[in-house]
């Protein structure tokens, strides 16, 4: 039992091989620049540099591979919505070509800098949850990778 007026411990997360790992938790968290984990951790030290471990919990989150996913889910993003505002645009109000690349540019610019890091952060708690590239029991190996075969013999 606590004693009143003491500041209370964190709680540390005890993590088992048999711990559930909801996956829309855990991309939320990672979203929301938290540890997938325990959702109370930095997941981010720089821009988009993962820290090592998580402050609270412990959990290791550098060994993540998120690679060229999160520019192609934020080119995806950003393309819908500067082609459906673009498109908006012009029904409601013609412009030249320069107004329309003086209001989509800069948009287009601040809204991939501004999803990237949520976006990455969703695939690292994806890969989490899904105990990918080191987030799970064993190490990745060759044979964990499709076979690339040669169609040219």
């Amino acid at each position: 039992m606590q004693a009143t007026g003491s500041t209370p411990q964190p709680v540390r997360f005890e993590q088992t091989r048999d711990a559930q790992r909801p996956v829309g938790r855990s991309i939320r968290r990672g979203f929301l620049n938290t540890c997938p984990a325990c959702g109370s951790g930095r997941l981010f030290g720089r821009f988009l540099k993962a820290v090592h471990a998580c402050e609270a919990c412990g959990e290791q989150l550098d060994q993540h591979r998120a690679d060229d996913f999160p520019p192609y889910i934020v080119v995806t993003i950003m393309g819908h919505v500067v082609l459906a505002g673009f498109m908006a645009t012009e029904m409601i109000l013609p412009l030249s070509n320069w107004g329309h690349l003086a209001i989509w540019a800069p948009v287009t610019i601040l809204g991939s800098i501004g999803l990237m890091q949520p976006v990455k952060g969703s695939v690292i708690g994806l890969q989490w949850a899904l105990r990918m590239h080191g987030f799970g029991s064993h190490e990745d190996s060759p044979e964990d990778v499709l076979p690339v075969t040669d169609h040219t013999a």
